[in-house]
């Protein structure tokens, strides 16, 4: 390497193995005035000798370097590997916040179009799957509700009994001050009838299976499982969400049914130990104070509750995009949004059937 006239010369091998020292060469004509690179001595060069020069043209950008006398084969190395030739990407003119807006508003009124067909297709096909099985695996309905319902049996049995404990132990604490003791048994029947059974219920289904209906579907997609029943004629709808939708539709009575016998054993526990009350007594007080209306508001809603979780765990399987990464996001997106839902249908329908002008 050497420097003469404002002309920087280079020589020899521009490869990995030489470029460091080049470059601590290089720092002796620091500051300098380079306006061109001769190349005429350079024998050969690799994909590092091309990035020292790019690297060298982009220090010395002010002069505007050019690289001159470059045989064949620098020629060719230089066009293949040198990044000066490619363009940067232009930045696109910043949206507006109204333009923002009205982006969102479309995407929503296309998802809400989207749910609204599936959820036409779910019911649909749900009415026909009754009278005929045609596309429909065998044995699936009784499967689904192993897996929703049988499955789900013992922690939701275990979380509503520590519930229902709870809530007893709490409001005992409070009733025993006024010689109110009994009306525990009025808080603990009303409360996991109407509220807590179904609530509790619902939201231990949507993390539980609603997650698993989301991620199979999801997973069906992306390895073009989906596609495959299509090219088969078979609607994925009823092949693959009807039997779960019908199985939760059948399980989830019984599933609200035992979280509020087991809640409401938890508070008898309570009720006995704490408050000095017969099993008798307490139970009296129960099928007393509860009406018809509120077991069926319980598990009335319930119903609302199930069907939610399985249109929002099929509607996000549906949508999924990319590979692993993709079912991994959909499912939470399901979760969350069931969860969510959940809790707003039930703050709904106590405004429905309990709130009074």
């Amino acid at each position: 390497m050497k420097y003469e006239n404002q002309i920087l010369f280079l020589d020899g091998k521009l490869t990995k193995f030489t470029v460091p020292d080049l470059l601590h060469e290089l720092l002796q004509y620091k500051g300098k005035k380079i306006n061109t690179i001769d190349l005429s001595g350079v024998s050969s060069i690799d994909s590092a000798g091309t990035a020292f020069l790019d690297e060298l043209v982009l220090n010395l950008q002010d002069f505007k370097p050019q690289l001159v006398n470059m045989s064949k084969i620098v020629e060719s190395a230089v066009s293949t590997f040198s990044s000066l030739s490619i363009k940067k990407p232009v930045s696109g003119r910043k949206e507006n916040f109204f333009i923002s807006i009205g982006e969102g508003l479309l995407r929503w009124r296309d998802s809400v179009r989207e749910a609204i067909y599936m959820v036409a297709d779910i019911f649909y096909w749900s009415f026909v799957g009754l009278f005929n099985r045609k596309n429909q695996r065998k044995g699936s309905i009784i499967q689904q509700s192993l897996i929703i319902g049988v499955d789900a049996g013992g922690i939701i049995a275990l979380l509503s009994f520590i519930l229902g404990l709870i809530l007893a132990l709490q409001s005992a604490a409070q009733l025993r001050q006024f010689g109110a003791n009994i009306f525990v048994a009025d808080l603990i029947a009303i409360s996991m009838v109407t509220e807590m059974g179904p609530i509790l219920t619902a939201i231990i289904l949507a993390g539980r299976s609603g997650s698993s209906i989301a991620s199979e579907i999801a997973t069906m997609k992306v390895t073009e499982e989906i596609d495959a029943l299509r090219m088969m004629a078979i609607n994925p709808i009823r092949y693959v969400v009807v039997p779960k939708f019908l199985a939760i539709t059948i399980c989830i009575p019984l599933l609200v049914t035992l979280s509020t016998l087991v809640g409401i054993f938890g508070g008898l526990l309570i009720a006995i130990t704490y408050l000095d009350l017969s099993a008798v007594v307490f139970f009296d007080r129960v099928f007393e104070v509860l009406t018809t209306k509120d077991v069926l508001v319980g598990l009335g809603k319930s119903f609302f509750f199930a069907w939610a979780i399985v249109i929002i765990g099929s509607y996000y399987g549906f949508k999924v995009k990319g590979g692993a990464e993709g079912v991994g996001k959909v499912t939470t997106q399901s979760v969350v949004a069931s969860i969510f839902w959940v809790i707003i249908l039930d703050a709904i329908s106590s405004l429905i059937f309990y709130f009074k002008v």
